[in-house]
């Protein structure tokens, strides 16, 4: 008992999810997923401590 409010909230998602029209840009994805980032998207914090990095542990 109690699964019939959890099953009609899955049914009620998996329905929105096949038939909700999706507004997709496939080029960022493609971008993601090829790795392809700009340059000037470069972590600060990165740089900042990127001295540090290469040091022993005392």
């Amino acid at each position: 008992m109690g699964r019939g409010r959890a099953k009609a909230k899955q049914t009620k998602v998996a329905r929105d999810l096949k038939y909700r029209t999706h507004e997709a840009d496939f080029g960022a994805l493609a971008k993601e997923l090829h790795g392809d980032q700009p340059e000037d998207d470069v972590d600060e914090v990165d740089d900042k401590w990127s001295d540090y990095a290469d040091r022993p542990r005392d």
